[in-house]
């Protein structure tokens, strides 16, 4: 179900309405048959593979706390690798099979690939027909049409409870529904914020007051999220998909011109959807986490992944990078440590090297900053060079005006150019966008499917936005009369400006 529907708006009045009308018990019991409903609404079916991964975690979390030893260790690998292996089989498989037989081929060993190729074939087509996919002929079908959705968010927070329970820090949760509803809870099922079980677990066990002020602040939320995905976002899209559909045909100002709609595309679909997420969950009492904290202010790529897409920097900051011995272990170590953390972040994203790529750049800049302040310290200008990922360090310091901008110009930039691997359909398209840019003319003419004045607008639309979270990062809803307002404008721009073509958002597909 979209939040961009006309049914996510009946269902989210009649889930609400429904949960202040209820006790404790009939409110979990409500928000987890809506969950499943949302959910099912995408395939039916896959709510299987769900029911699978939370029963299986249910488990190992209660024998994770009562067991000792080793044995507390080895039950938590097999759920991980529980988790993991369901990602890996629905979302990795054909990539992984795709690159042994390209590497066979380039062996010379044509045999080998194609009992590769064959195996592959015949182990996915048989497991997804089983869901109901029959149109599957082959393992190098687009594995977006069908993966199941969200798959990568939820079995990210299914893993970060048993983590948090075999470390102490959360006692395993003996409530199967209220677990089951810590996976599913329908704000955040399909696209986060990833949460932690000692953020939101506690949460559902409360019975909270319908409180107007939260409920005020959280349709202003999700009124300003819809606003930033049919207004802005889907706009920059009409240019974006028409430029990126084949480069091959545009010259470099029209990729430029695309590349830099799609920025902000990206950031007005994920953080709208975030925005509606974290209202929806407010408007009934619910404190979901920041998941976005006006990114492109940043004044350094280490900032930036401060303020972008906050779960999953978190989550690998704490699952992966820590663990492999982050900044302890020596700079060799941790650069290392680095790179493996936004690669895996990238091959996250989807099966695809271009996001492989698209991490890696990340990555390559975290670390070229770190020796970067290790030499400015040697010498002198900053007192403390930053010393691991997402480093407080690091955070930039009050300075000139000029400076500020300078690096943020810098950053905005860095980070816009890494959307192209993101973005771009295949690695050959990413290069040749790229060097379009590299050799433009400012004197060639932009290929859009918009006008002069809509695409005039667009821009304006940006600037707006900049200048909206600048100033206010929350539009203000404490006086009644001023939110009735800012929700009425909102509401109605939205209507008058929107492109209702019922595009989905972009992270569903991860």
């Amino acid at each position: 179900m979209l939040f961009n529907s006309l049914q996510f708006l009946l269902f989210f009045i009649v889930v609400t309405l429904g949960y202040f009308s209820l006790k404790w018990r009939g409110r979990w019991v409500l928000l987890l048959v809506a969950s499943c409903y949302f959910y099912m609404v995408f395939k039916p079916s896959y709510f299987l593979i769900l029911l699978l991964t939370i029963i299986i975690d249910y488990i190992a979390g209660i024998w994770i706390e009562r067991t000792h030893g080793p044995a507390r260790r080895w039950l938590l690998i097999l759920s991980l690798v529980s988790n993991l292996g369901i990602l890996a089989f629905f979302k990795y498989l054909g990539f992984f099979a795709e690159n042994v037989v390209w590497l066979f081929d380039h062996l010379s060993m044509p045999s080998l690939a194609t009992q590769v190729e064959g195996l592959t074939n015949r182990i996915f087509i048989r497991v997804l027909r089983f869901f109901g996919e029959n149109d599957v002929s082959s393992f190098k079908d687009n594995v977006i049409n069908i993966l199941p959705v969200g798959l990568s968010f939820h079995t990210f927070q299914a893993m970060s409870y048993t983590i948090e329970v075999y470390r102490g820090n959360q006692k395993a949760e003996r409530h199967f529904g209220i677990y089951a509803l810590y996976v599913m809870f329908y704000p955040q099922l399909v696209a986060g914020p990833i949460e932690r079980p000692q953020n939101v677990l506690w949460q559902f066990h409360s019975y909270f007051q319908y409180d107007r002020e939260e409920v005020k602040a959280g349709l202003m939320q999700m009124a300003f999220g819809l606003f930033k995905k049919l207004v802005i976002a889907d706009r920059l899209l009409l240019l974006t998909n028409h430029a990126y559909a084949d480069p091959s045909q545009h010259n470099g100002l029209t990729l430029l011109v695309a590349t830099f709609f799609f920025t902000f595309q990206i950031y007005c679909d994920f953080s709208g959807y975030s925005d509606i997420a974290i209202g929806a969950a407010r408007v009934m009492g619910f404190t979901l986490m920041e998941n976005f904290r006006t990114p492109y202010i940043a004044q350094s790529v280490s900032e930036f992944w401060r303020r972008w897409h906050i779960s999953l920097s978190t989550w690998f900051r704490d699952y992966l990078y820590i663990p492999l011995g982050g900044n302890r272990k020596g700079p060799v170590r941790q650069y290392i440590n680095m790179l493996i953390v936004f690669l895996a972040s990238g091959l996250w994203h989807g099966p695809n090297w271009t996001y492989v790529i698209w991490g890696g750049l990340n990555g390559l800049y975290q670390v070229l900053a770190v020796l970067r302040d290790k030499l400015l310290a040697r010498f002198g200008f900053i007192t403390t060079p930053a010393r691991q990922i997402h480093s407080p360090a690091s955070e930039p310091k009050p300075g000139s005006p000029v400076w500020a901008i300078i690096n943020t110009l810098i950053t905005f930039v860095l980070i816009m150019l890494t959307w192209v691997f993101f973005r771009a359909r295949n690695l050959g398209d990413a290069m040749l966008i790229l060097q379009r840019i590299a050799t433009l003319s400012w004197s060639e003419t932009i290929s859009s499917p918009m006008n002069a004045v809509e695409m005039w607008f667009s821009v304006g639309l940006i600037a707006f936005l900049l200048a909206k979270e600048y100033f206010y990062l929350a539009l203000p809803t404490r006086n009644t009369v001023v939110f009735v307002v800012l929700f009425a404008l909102t509401t109605f721009a939205t209507y008058l400006f929107g492109v209702f073509s019922s595009n989905q958002f972009i992270y569903f597909q991860f």
